[in-house]
């Protein structure tokens, strides 16, 4: 089995556009490649999941996305990485396209396309963490099993912690923080106790 770090997108490895499909203005966020090339080299697979319900609102369609993957490959492949898979959910229950005005299981804080990357891929989820800058993306991380991270740098601006799959294991500032953290992380035993 394979373990791996699932990134949120927006706001976690790039900096936060709204809406943004087009490649020119994908940056990476500072700490972002140090914190990823250290957890690669330990043997983590970097699984990019990311909410796009820009679709279903009508900013821009599906086959914009796949630009979107190659330009943050070409930016990881610039510094010796790879994504080793890109799952996005184009659905919002509140959109204005069909077939994508929709509740699904694949749009975080559900945790479908955690469960999927995982299932194509061979991971331990046990043994896998999530990362993201909202409680959306710890929710979907910990239903998941994994153990997960929060970067807190404005991006969560409601603070709802309604149930309790919105506590993250540690909050930090940046990727680089957050890849100390797992790399000096004990063994999950805690974690799983409290999951079963």
């Amino acid at each position: 089995m394979n373990k791996a770090i699932f990134l949120d997108k927006d706001g976690t490895v790039i900096d936060d556009v709204p809406y943004n499909v087009n490649p020119n203005l994908i940056t990476l966020k500072p700490g972002a490649i140090e914190g990823l090339q250290l957890l690669h080299a330990q043997g983590y697979m970097l699984i990019m999941v990311t909410n796009q319900s820009g679709v279903a609102k009508g900013y821009f369609t599906e086959v914009e996305l796949p630009a979107v993957e190659q330009r943050l490959q070409e930016l990881f492949a610039q510094h010796q990485l790879q994504l080793d898979g890109f799952y996005y959910c184009p659905n919002h229950p509140e959109g204005t396209v069909e077939p994508y005005n929709v509740s699904c299981n694949f749009r975080k804080p559900m945790p479908g396309m955690l469960l999927q990357a995982a299932q194509e891929h061979q991971i331990d989820l046990k043994q896998s963490w999530m990362i993201g800058d909202i409680l959306h993306d710890v929710e979907a991380g910990n239903r998941a099993g994994c153990r997960t991270i929060l970067i807190d740098n404005g991006g969560e601006t409601e603070w709802i912690k309604d149930n309790e799959f919105r506590e993250p294991e540690f909050t930090c500032e940046d990727l680089l923080v957050a890849a100390k953290y797992i790399l000096n992380a004990a063994p999950g035993h805690l974690h799983d106790q409290l999951l079963n």
